[in-house]
């Protein structure tokens, strides 16, 4: 193997093993115990990651990404932004049926908690979901609502919009708390926050 591809490899088997640790143990988490599962040192953690905020802010990024691709994937490029939003809408209610939905969510609430007991770990991490969010901000932006194309300051707030509405929603499928939020009732929501006013047409909203 070429040092790049080692270099790769290592990465790899840290983030995984971070997966399964911090999933379990949270704030807990201890450095040593990753780097064993991963069959490395902790030296190998602060060369690739500089600190466990690295690896846990890398292992976020590397947990979304594949999850914003396929949100692109799953929002035709040619329709305006309701159709967009319902689109998006459908794709994160089956994201609840995923054979990956229980440790997803169980990952989730971890970083939570991790976040909450470590301000700068938070920091990093809004940083890295910030970082994310701009490929879905990228795709609204653009779109054809009520006559009007929608701007990126709107598109923005749309984006924090819908995603405290599927958190909250994923969740109360998940545990079961939202009985009857099948996909038509997540495309209905989904289009009645992104049709309110507040969010996409006062343009008085949008920087001068």
């Amino acid at each position: 193997m070429t040092r790049a591809e080692t270099k790769e490899r290592n990465r790899r088997a840290l983030l995984d093993a971070a997966f399964h640790v911090v999933s379990r143990d949270g704030h807990r988490a201890r450095l040593d115990e990753i780097a064993e599962q991963a069959g490395l040192t902790t030296g190998a953690v602060y060369s690739l990651f500089g600190s466990k905020g690295g690896l846990v802010a890398a292992l976020v990024t590397d947990y979304l990404r594949p999850h914003y691709e396929e949100i692109e994937q799953a929002i035709p490029a040619e329709t305006d932004l309701l159709e967009a939003v319902e689109a998006f809408a459908r794709y994160y209610r089956r994201s609840c049926d995923g054979p990956a939905a229980t440790s997803a969510l169980a990952l989730q609430i971890t970083l939570l908690d991790m976040a909450l007991h470590d301000p700068e770990l938070g920091s990093r991490l809004a940083a890295s979901v910030r970082t994310q969010e701009r490929h879905l901000i990228a795709l609204f932006t653009g779109r054809s609502h009520n006559g009007k194309a929608v701007t990126s300051h709107q598109a923005q707030r749309l984006v924090t919009a819908l995603r405290a509405l599927f958190v909250g929603l994923t969740q109360g499928v998940i545990l079961g708390l939202a009985p009857g939020a099948d996909e038509q009732y997540f495309a209905d929501v989904a289009c009645a926050l992104a049709s309110n006013a507040c969010l996409i047409d006062q343009e008085a909203d949008a920087p001068a």
